[in-house]
């Protein structure tokens, strides 16, 4: 075993545990979904973890309301700062205006219109920046520096991972063991926190990421025992618009995730159609990640039972018929 293998993850199933204590009175308890035209599909029993349906219309919420819940009085009197092309800044926006904490937002000038209204819907300050020609990351470091804010990035951090590991955990809680496991990858902070919640409650499990094709960084990084970092994809999954995975959620998908596939963005439009269609829900191209996967045969689905975790919704539909 090398380091890296040995080395203590920052996140633990016990962190998960309290996390989900801490939101539950304010998270939704997302539904889990069933259809036999997917099953048939797919050729599995699949189990969908709704979380389209979150409050802010993704995951995201889970992890960004576990972080600031844990501020301290100083924290929350100075404001929350963070980067996100869209669901992790409506999350901090609406964890922040419930707990009546300032937050600013750093997102691309092209971040989806519905997620932009939204964020400042939620009362937060919107900072726009170039994906294509500027780094978010230190735009967020320097603003953070200049007017004494925390930085609360979209998954490299343990209260997010460990928050974004609950929507697994309600899972398994509601719908049993599973065979296999599938998320959405970007970050990787609803992967290794979903990782950590499957190996506690079934180690057996097989737990998979799925990103674009575009943006395989995290396959990459899976082969290679490194982080690798590329160029900003070009994809509509714009939640999986990430550059490379985190110090802290490389680790915990290195030990326990078992495989990342990648799928093209039409299977991602097939996806959409799908279930909105067939299921009568709206799921954004990243929450499609996973599905797609299993509908495309991309991951086997013959006789396993499988959770798919549909991470988002937040589709501007003025730009999408």
């Amino acid at each position: 075993m090398d380091n890296l293998e040995s080395q203590n993850l920052a996140v633990c199933f016990e962190d998960v545990a309290a996390a989900h204590d801490r939101i539950r009175n304010v998270a939704h308890r997302t539904p889990v979904m069933t259809s036999r035209t997917a099953n048939d599909l797919a050729g599995a029993r699949i189990y969908f973890k709704c979380e389209n349906l979150q409050r802010g219309g993704a995951f995201k919420f889970r992890g960004a309301y576990n972080a600031l819940s844990q501020f301290t009085p100083g924290q929350k009197a100075k404001g929350v700062i963070t980067f996100s092309s869209g669901n992790h800044a409506q999350a901090i926006a609406l964890a922040a205006q419930i707990l009546s904490i300032r937050a600013v937002i750093v997102m691309p000038l092209d971040s989806p219109p519905v997620k932009l209204a939204a964020t400042r819907g939620y009362g937060a300050e919107v900072v726009l920046y170039d994906r294509y020609k500027e780094d978010s990351e230190a735009i967020s470091r320097k603003l953070a520096a200049e007017h004494d804010l925390t930085l609360i990035p979209p998954y490299d951090h343990a209260h997010i991972i460990a928050g974004q590991g609950t929507a697994a955990k309600e899972l398994f809680e509601d719908a049993g063991s599973m065979d296999v496991l599938i998320t959405p990858l970007g970050g990787g902070g609803l992967l290794a926190g979903s990782a950590i919640a499957a190996k506690a409650l079934h180690p057996a499990c097989t737990i998979i990421g799925v990103e674009p094709e575009a943006g395989n960084d995290g396959q990459q990084s899976l082969r290679r025992g490194e982080i690798v970092h590329i160029e900003t994809p070009k994809t509509i999954a714009d939640g999986a618009q990430t550059r490379h995975l985190g110090e802290l959620t490389f680790p915990v998908l290195r030990r326990h995730v078992d495989e990342i596939v990648t799928v093209s963005d039409a299977q991602l439009v097939e996806a959409m159609s799908f279930f909105a269609s067939r299921m009568k829900i709206l799921v954004e191209p990243t929450g499609c990640l996973a599905a797609a996967a299993l509908f495309s045969k991309v991951i086997p689905g013959r006789g396993r039972k499988a959770g798919i975790v549909l991470s988002g919704g937040n589709v501007d539909l003025k730009q999408s018929l």
